[in-house]
């Protein structure tokens, strides 16, 4: 079963990804992971993307498809979840590509919808314990006693930089203009299934297991 998660940064794909990873033994393929992967390890792939970033471009997607192919190669027999491939249209005509010369199909597009207020809390209050990262919340889960860490007793935390109001937003808008108007591509073909993203993890999981255990 292959499938696709959409949403925007915060909404929870990675972590659902990796529940489905873990749960079902998919393999998630996260072209930004495994472009960094192929630079490091020097692959064909990875030393042509290499050449393009250092020159300061875009990787093309030509490189990307050929990166998707060989990891789709590698897992073969085990169902993908694609994240942050594909963005637009063109993407997804060459992600049937792929696949169909493989024998393989997508089974789902799973969107995970937010409301943009949440989230921008959601994200801009998240912060984490400098020493052993455990993770908090300003409002949905702050230490147990301000100032100190409830796991090491640590005093230092840390914020990401770009956990803040406007990064966010402008994440936000690039989304909802480049990668949602693929939803039609995929809706025509009844793909897309949504979920609420802004529901607690395990509600989530269990949505999405339910869009899942659908098909069977």
């Amino acid at each position: 079963m292959d499938i696709i998660l959409l949403g925007p940064p915060g909404a929870g794909k990675g972590t659902q990804a990796q529940r489905l990873v873990d749960r079902r033994g998919m393999v998630q393929l996260s072209t930004g992971d495994m472009l960094r992967a192929a630079v490091k390890a020097g692959t064909p792939v990875g030393l042509k993307a290499k050449a393009v970033m250092e020159a300061g471009e875009l990787v093309s997607d030509a490189i990307v498809s050929a990166l998707i192919g060989e990891h789709l190669d590698q897992s073969a027999g085990k169902g993908a979840i694609f994240d942050g491939f594909p963005r637009t249209q063109h993407q997804a005509e060459a992600l049937d590509i792929l696949l169909g010369e493989r024998g393989r199909a997508l089974s789902h597009v799973i969107e995970l919808g937010v409301d943009e207020e949440a989230l921008v809390e959601r994200i801009t209050g998240r912060f984490t314990c400098a020493t052993c990262s455990a993770p908090y919340h300003d409002r949905f889960k702050p230490t147990k006693v301000e100032g100190t860490c409830d796991v090491c007793g640590g005093h230092e935390f840390k914020r990401r930089p770009d956990d803040n109001e406007q990064t966010v937003r402008t994440r936000m808008a690039e989304y909802r203009a480049k990668t949602a108007p693929i939803l039609p591509y995929y809706e025509e073909r009844g793909l897309v299934s949504r979920v609420d993203g802004m529901a607690s993890v395990e509600e989530v999981a269990a949505q999405i297991d339910r869009i899942l255990d659908s098909a069977r």
